[in-house]
């Protein structure tokens, strides 16, 4: 297969060796601020995208981007996608926002970060988030309390349900219409349409949920004549449909990008919109990937590096090419100075702002480090240079599949990197704080409700959850009275609250008596009407490693009275007429007001 040679990279370079406060300037007048149009794919690799060199599929609308714009040619994120999300929204290392993980908690920013949406919110922007947020689902957590006006999407990771999905929207759960990658671009759509009418900037923020598994695609994607030739760095394990799956739905992101982009043309507004495009970490799977070395999870350049795409014509030239080593800590400092919007940042940044250097008139130092994280496997990259998790030193320039270690050959570099990565674990890690320990939140103020779902809670007895991953799973398997799932809670407001159970049960099973109990407070239903939908499958084109979804309805069970404080709310049952009592997916508390419930 011919692919284009990847341009050497010559760029003056960036630092950050240690956090910044930005320097507050002069903000720009509301009149004269662009929009912000940002796109965030989840699981597509650095070489999945035909700009970079893959020829297996075409995405003109990226490339579009590419051409009349920047690319920031090494620009970095970590392994996995909430890390990422964090860095991202924050512009701060992820550990510092208590960022650890992907789910149970671990994916949670802390409740007094300042976020890229508040930023822009505060600065007058309509701020709008649509896909996939996962960095917390309940208040303070959850996007409409981290600076987003409006929410379409889920807060979760994988997301089971791709066709016609069940979605949160500004704290009702809906259906979604059609691809969910569609749906959430229409619904982006319409929010830059109605926020340019009302005469506001907007800034918008599309983190899309696809080419993660499940690989669930349309007919007219998967359908496409293509010939696929495998090049993957390990082609002995790659699996040729998952690859064809992944570039088909990279090829559907890619059209919804396009619809975007057109929409901004459609609004007289291309020449004021920054436009800017990543992914979060690497493939999903083994396939070409300009031949880096790892894929998602890896600390290497595979796992980490992401195609970026800045487009704005009024200040960045076409065919501007950033060399030096980014990532996606510096796109809250670099957005809001290409905007002249204030940061007004509670802690200080770790990302600095490339607005200077994109515009042609900044310069950056050459031994600027970024360190990448899974658990604990650390890795150092600078311009030149990746230390990787095992201690070895790799000239990225000369090897970019990392095949050489040259550490004995450069010493000083290594050792250089060696201390980077440990002040990292010191002064980054070691000092950050524990968020998978907390509880979760319960009545938060300003929240107009609390889900509890499957993911945050435990089972107990003999119950299971659906699938290995906690992620959009629901729980099974609840047949004896010993049985019970809990949630650990931090009730933050005391009093009544409404509770709803999202539930499936076979209608010959039905008649179940449960009791959610909290203490010596307790409230009790009948799992009545018997409700037991197929699992959906989508349009899977591989067999999925998570588990399947189905529709869930609620049960309203009644009232219960919350102290406030820690707390732990257990859901078990009393009566079990027949072989189970239900599977369940989700508890939902809402405040009792003197407002009737929607």
């Amino acid at each position: 297969m011919n692919r284009r040679r990847l341009l050497p990279v010559f760029v003056t370079s960036l630092v950050v060796c240690s956090p910044v406060f930005p320097a507050t300037g002069t903000a720009a007048p509301q009149a004269d601020r662009p929009n912000v149009l940002v796109m965030l794919a989840d699981d597509a690799g650095y070489g999945d995208f035909s700009f970079v060199g893959n020829t297996n599929l075409a995405t003109p609308a990226i490339d579009s981007l590419a051409r009349d714009g920047a690319v920031l040619r090494q620009f970095m994120v970590q392994p996995f996608c909430s890390p990422t999300r964090a860095e991202f929204l924050t512009g701060r290392c992820h550990p510092r926002t208590g960022v650890r993980g992907v789910t149970s908690g671990q994916e949670r920013m802390a409740a007094d970060e300042r976020t890229i949406a508040e930023v822009f919110r505060d600065a007058g922007y309509a701020t709008g988030c649509f896909g996939k947020w996962h960095n917390g689902t309940q208040w303070p957590w959850h996007p409409r309390a981290r600076g987003f006006d409006t929410f379409r999407g889920f807060t979760e990771g994988h997301w089971g349900d791709y066709v016609d999905p069940p979605l949160e929207e500004d704290g009702r759960f809906i259906r979604g219409s059609g691809y969910i990658a569609d749906d959430l671009t229409t619904r982006a759509i319409a929010f830059m349409a109605s926020s340019h009418a009302a005469g506001r900037p907007f800034f918008c923020y599309v983190p899309f949920n696809t080419p993660h598994s499940p690989m669930s695609v349309p007919d007219a994607d998967w359908t496409r004549p293509r010939d696929i030739t495998l090049h993957a760095t390990d082609p002995a394990r790659e699996n040729p449909e998952f690859t064809r799956a992944a570039l088909a739905m990279v090829e559907n992101l890619d059209r919804n990008a396009g619809r975007l982009l057109a929409e901004v043309d459609r609004l007289g507004l291309a020449a004021d919109t920054i436009v800017v495009f990543f992914s979060d970490n690497g493939p999903n799977g083994q396939r070409w990937n300009a031949g880096l070395r790892g894929i998602k999870g890896s600390t290497d350049d595979g796992g980490v590096r992401s195609v970026c795409c800045l487009r704005y014509p009024r200040r960045v030239r076409p065919g501007t090419t950033v060399a030096q080593v980014t990532g996606a800590i510096d796109l809250l400092p670099t957005l809001a100075g290409l905007a002249g919007v204030l940061i007004s940042p509670r802690k200080p940044l770790d990302g600095i702002d490339l607005a200077p250097v994109l515009c042609g008139s900044g310069t950056v130092a050459d031994d600027r480090a970024l360190v990448s994280r899974n658990g604990n496997k650390l890795s150092a990259r600078t311009t030149r240079h990746r230390l990787d998790a095992e201690g070895r030193l790799y000239d990225m320039q000369a090897d970019p599949g990392q095949t050489r270690d040259i550490a004995s050959e450069r010493p000083a570099e290594a050792a250089r990197l060696t201390e980077t990565i440990a002040a990292y674990r010191r002064d980054i890690v070691a000092t950050s704080p524990p968020t998978a320990t907390e509880p979760f939140a319960v009545g938060h103020p300003g929240s107009p409700l609390t889900e509890l779902p499957a993911r945050d809670g435990q089972p107990r007895g003999g119950v299971q959850r659906n699938n290995k991953h906690a992620n959009c799973t629901f729980f099974t398997a609840w047949t004896k009275p010993e049985d019970a799932i809990e949630w650990r809670v931090d009730v933050r407001q005391a009093g009544r609250y409404e509770v709803d159970l999202w539930y499936t049960c076979p209608p010959a099973d039905a008649g179940s008596t449960v009791t959610l109990s909290c203490g010596g407070a307790m409230v009790a239903g009948t799992i009545t009407p018997g409700w037991d939908p197929p699992l959906n499958s989508g349009d899977d084109r591989v067999p999925r490693g998570e588990g399947y979804d189905k529709e869930f309805r609620p049960l309203r069970l009644g009232v219960i009275d919350l102290p406030a404080g820690p707390a732990t709310l257990r859901l078990a049952a009393t009566k079990i007429p027949a072989r189970s009592v239900a599977d369940v997916r989700r508890l939902v508390l809402v405040p009792v007001t003197d407002s009737p419930r929607p």
